[in-house]
């Protein structure tokens, strides 16, 4: 795909996004409209999968991660879109017995999902114990994951971070998504990160940082990224982008993090997000 078709298919997302929280009344749209055009790009352009021949381990393929389950909008949208399955199962988002959890499961046997996460600060851990299988197996392919930026509040964050880089997981490339809000407010006044670069190298990880609402830039990022792994050394991305991107009433706030548009606010967000693929 060209960029332009990629962000198409972004924009696309982002409408599935609004649609989906808004149709079950709940959910988290912030941080999924900001992270739209990163997996976009992961999935359409970057990852070496194949949807139809998915498992659970993941042999021969790339694998991706969602430390911060609570944004599955935006991965079943893209998930559905790539083609793990029917896009029109996307209207069951949080129904009763849907496949389309709120937090992933691999319960359901959603194709696409390996684990349950949204238990914050464990997706990383997970990811490297993949790369570490990899390794053993003696499989090229690499690992990915993505984590908030509250996230990295958690302990266990820097306990994964310390040991990723002390035995040299360099089939691993973690994304921070770095939009500066919580659940309750700016993460600086929540818990200041700090100098979260410096922390990174550190630890003896590869650092990167990106514009996560530029499809170029995060074509750019993710491909300089893989020519990094397999070099002693993890890789991290922090990628800047803003919560509720596309909806000019949504960016700039932490309060959309966690809450769904009523029908009003549903009809004036989708009135600023192109259809470009059809919706569903």
């Amino acid at each position: 795909m060209d960029i332009k078709e990629l962000q198409d298919v972004a924009a696309q997302v982002r409408r599935d996004i609004i649609r989906m929280v808004h149709g079950a009344a709940s959910g988290h749209p912030g941080g999924s409209l900001g992270c739209a055009d990163f997996l976009t790009a992961l999935y359409f352009q970057i990852m070496d999968i194949d949807p139809a021949r998915f498992t659970r381990e993941g042999e021969g393929e790339d694998m991706f991660f969602l430390s911060n389950g609570h944004i599955t909008p935006v991965l079943y949208s893209v998930m559905a879109r790539r083609g793990y399955f029917p896009v029109s199962e996307l209207a069951t988002f949080r129904k009763l017995h849907t496949r389309l959890q709120g937090h992933p499961t691999p319960v359901e046997g959603l194709p696409g999902i390996r684990i349950a996460s949204g238990s914050l600060g464990q997706g990383m851990s997970v990811a490297i114990g993949a790369a570490l299988a990899k390794k053993a197996n003696q499989d090229p392919h690499l690992v990915f994951a993505l984590t908030g930026d509250g996230e990295l509040q958690e302990g266990q964050i820097w306990e994964a971070v310390m040991f990723a880089g002390a035995k040299k997981v360099d089939n691993l490339i973690v994304t921070v998504d770095y939009n500066g809000k919580q659940i309750d407010g700016p993460v600086n006044a929540v818990c200041n990160l700090g100098r979260l670069r410096a922390k990174f190298e550190a630890s003896d990880w590869m650092v990167l940082e990106t514009d996560g609402n530029d499809m170029k830039k995060c074509l750019q990022t993710l491909t300089l990224a893989k020519t990094l792994a397999h070099h002693q050394k993890p890789v991290v991305i922090i990628m800047k982008t803003e919560m509720g991107k596309g909806v000019d009433f949504m960016e700039g706030t932490h309060k959309w993090h966690g809450s769904a548009p009523n029908d009003e606010q549903a009809q004036a967000a989708l009135a600023q997000l192109p259809e470009t693929l059809g919706d569903y």
